[in-house]
């Protein structure tokens, strides 16, 4: 059943969860589009609000082709949405999880139309801080790339940065995604530019190893790894692609290269890089099934289950705010199904037919009645109480001793009379 959100915008169905939102496809006076409708707490939090006001600008700013856009942001009630551009195709994470490792030509091609897009972010000062493989769309509506790889497009820019409220976590919680991490977020440093790079050479290394360089354990062991391992190379890639790897993932956030460095740098390589297959990698092999934590990584593991004893668990990365269920469709805004135009052009009509019903304009002006009754009442109960509080302080003024005003003694024109 289609549902209103704002004023311009119609939504017919969910494509996507996450653990901010649900995703949906809807309609916009400019055509189908996908809408990102953040939780309800999210939305009820005031700071957050604040916080989705004040970026509002940045983001609907943002426009590269490498990037999936941000049209409009909503608050209205207690929704809160991000209206994006509807993309056609599926996000990286499950195009590896159907095929696994690509090619080193597609990986690289992949890796550079990313990097293009966070250039232009972080030139707009804008830091994404989730870059991750749900987080890259595949255009398969666009004209392939180099070697018929697909077109790449960075998504859910500032949305890690909006829900990350200090008051929402605790010293030993890290905003994030454990396997892309950057050292210097581990060590508690201010995330910049340079995190998005680190964290865009490990999704490069996944796609040509089938698994990430520090992955594998407990979430504590891999946020270890980050900070004192050094990255394992990738048998039988090309010298080039290495070294490109390498210094993105260098421990210094200043040794690494700039996003427009890192794009160049790859579409160097993309002419020797044609026709060679997916890299033969051993499957990686990291704790055993059960090991004891160190205390450091003990801190971590407590977030995750609580205190006690801790073993190393093998497997994937975890999330490391506790209570998230895995996510089976992805924090994205794309689906594997794609909407039909006729599909499309039925939404439409249902909109259509909705806004011209009889009875359809009295209930938008009741609803906006009604909003502005809810309003008013909030004015009201701050101006009493306001009131009340002024009230107060005038009756504990009048009545409290001043001593030092009977101390002070009088001024006049005349000296007062000796006895």
């Amino acid at each position: 059943m289609a549902r209103k959100i704002g004023s311009r915008y119609t939504v017919h169905q969910v494509i996507g969860r996450g653990s901010a939102g649900t995703v949906w496809l809807g309609e916009g006076p400019d055509g189908p589009v996908a809408v990102k409708l953040l939780r309800e707490d999210l939305a009820a939090d005031q700071v957050l609000v604040g916080r989705f006001v004040q970026e509002r600008a940045a983001l609907t700013s943002l426009d590269h082709p490498r990037v999936v856009g941000v049209r409009d942001m909503v608050v209205d009630g207690s929704d809160l949405a991000l209206v994006m551009e509807l993309v056609q195709g599926t996000d990286l994470r499950s195009r590896l999880e159907r095929d696994g490792a690509l090619p080193p030509q597609t990986a690289a091609s992949v890796i550079a139309d990313v990097a293009d897009g966070l250039a232009a972010a972080h030139a707009a000062g804008i830091v994404h801080r989730d870059v991750k493989p749900e987080n890259v769309l595949l255009d398969l509506a666009a004209a392939p790339g180099p070697g018929g790889a697909p077109r790449a497009k960075l998504t859910d820019f500032g949305v890690a940065r909006l829900v990350d409220a200090p008051r929402r976590t605790r010293a030993t919680r890290i905003i994030g995604t454990p396997d892309y991490l950057a050292p210097e977020i581990i060590e508690g440093l201010e995330p910049r530019a340079a995190v998005d790079i680190y964290a865009l050479a490990t999704v490069l290394y996944e796609l040509l190893a089938g698994f990430t360089p520090f992955g594998g354990g407990h979430t504590g062991a891999v946020l270890r790894r980050h900070v004192t391992e050094q990255v394992p190379p990738i048998p039988g890639l090309p010298d080039g692609l290495w070294r490109i790897i390498s210094e993105c993932l260098a421990k210094a956030p200043a040794s690494r290269l700039r996003a427009a460095e890192l794009a160049a740098r790859l579409r160097e390589q993309l002419p020797s890089l044609a026709g060679l297959p997916v890299l033969a990698v051993p499957s990686q092999g990291r704790a055993p099934a059960e090991e004891a934590l160190t205390p450091g990584e003990a801190v971590y593991a407590e977030v995750d289950a609580g205190p006690g004893v801790h073993k190393r668990r093998r497997g994937p990365a975890v999330p490391l705010v506790p209570g998230v269920a895995p996510d089976s469709t992805r924090d994205t805004h794309t689906s594997l199904r794609r909407p039909s135009a006729d599909e499309l052009a039925a939404y439409a009509a249902e909109s259509r037919a909705q806004r011209t019903a009889p009875g359809a304009g009295h209930r938008r002006d009741r609803q906006a009645l009604l909003r502005r009754r809810r309003l008013l009442a909030v004015l009201l109960a701050t101006v009493l109480l306001l009131a009340g509080a002024a009230a107060a302080w005038t009756a504990f003024a009048a009545t409290a001793p001043d001593a030092g005003h009977r101390a002070r003694p009088a001024v006049s024109g005349t000296a007062p009379r000796a006895p």
